[in-house]
């Protein structure tokens, strides 16, 4: 799959599916999560309200991917992942790997030819912004697909540093 590195608000992106950092409630947080439901708007939050009703009574475990309508979002649908929170005394990476994964999985499934990423559990989660972009980017770019893929990168310094990493800097 084709990576494009993108700065800016992942809310802003014209793709088929957003993938929302969620946390395992569904009801929406800080970060890309609250961003995400704020622009969305209620049919968002009403959906993921009726996954946790059904389904997902517990939360959405960390590493998989459930999608809902993305609302009033420039997308049809958001993708929903709960990354792993960084431990520096437990390897997580195979989880976060899995976020990317299982949300490419759902992505084929509804047949999203577009899809725009944020950098998963780089934020409150901590996990170490360097690594972060190199397994989002393993994992994308190891995709069978014909359509690109996003990483949305808010900050510009992450931005810079993404874009010198791809580049084998």
């Amino acid at each position: 799959m084709r990576l494009e590195l993108v700065g800016g608000d992942i809310t802003e992106q014209r793709v088929d599916a957003l993938v929302n950092a969620a946390n395992s409630s569904l009801l929406g947080g800080g970060g890309v999560d609250g961003a995400i439901h704020r622009r969305g708007g209620p049919s968002v939050l009403a959906e993921c309200r009726a996954l946790r009703a059904g389904e997902y009574r517990a939360g959405l475990p960390a590493g998989q991917a459930v999608a809902t309508t993305a609302g009033e979002l420039p997308a049809r649908w958001v993708i929903h992942t709960v990354g792993p929170v960084y431990a520096a005394t437990e390897d997580r990476s195979d989880t976060l790997r899995s976020c990317y994964r299982e949300s490419l999985r759902v992505a084929a499934e509804l047949g999203a030819e577009s899809i725009a990423f944020p950098l998963i559990s780089a934020g409150v989660y901590r996990w170490p912004v360097e690594q972060a972009i190199e397994i989002a980017a393993e994992v994308i770019t190891a995709a069978e697909s014909a359509g690109p893929a996003r990483l949305v990168l808010y900050r510009q310094q992450t931005l810079v540093l993404a874009q010198r990493l791809l580049a084998g800097e």
